[in-house]
């Protein structure tokens, strides 16, 4: 995954689309987000006792072996053919993972001449 996305979901395409049992919406989480940073609080989506909840969560991992919650803002991105492997990732990724319903994401690339990066939007057409 990226460093920036989207979330421009409709509350209710999103009950509707995940199944979720509550149509109640977490505070924060009908508002569009044009531009989703890691350490902000995005809605995901997670089982609980067999259903489908939305909440709110702050974007980072925090390992249960963490001394300083701050790791979380380094920990946004995990390869998947390394997610087993790295202890950071490993057991949130067997027991506590979530959907984390994105619009569409930046890329960045880096513009000869310049300093600064150009971004690029990516997103599905339809």
């Amino acid at each position: 995954m990226c460093g920036r996305f989207t979330h421009l979901y409709k509350w209710k395409d999103l009950v509707r689309v995940m199944r979720l049992t509550s149509p109640a919406a977490p505070a924060g989480a009908e508002e569009a987000r044009y531009n989703v940073a890691p350490t902000h609080a995005v809605p995901v989506v997670r089982e609980a006792g067999g259903a489908r909840e939305a909440v709110m969560m702050k974007w980072g991992l925090v390992p249960f072996w963490a001394q300083d919650p701050s790791i979380g803002n380094r920990l946004i991105n995990a390869r998947s053919e390394e997610l087993a492997a790295k202890p950071a990732f490993r057991a949130a990724a067997k027991k506590r993972r979530c959907l984390v319903p994105l619009s569409g994401f930046y890329e960045w690339q880096a513009v000869a001449g310049q300093k600064t990066k150009q971004p690029w939007y990516i997103r599905v057409k339809d």
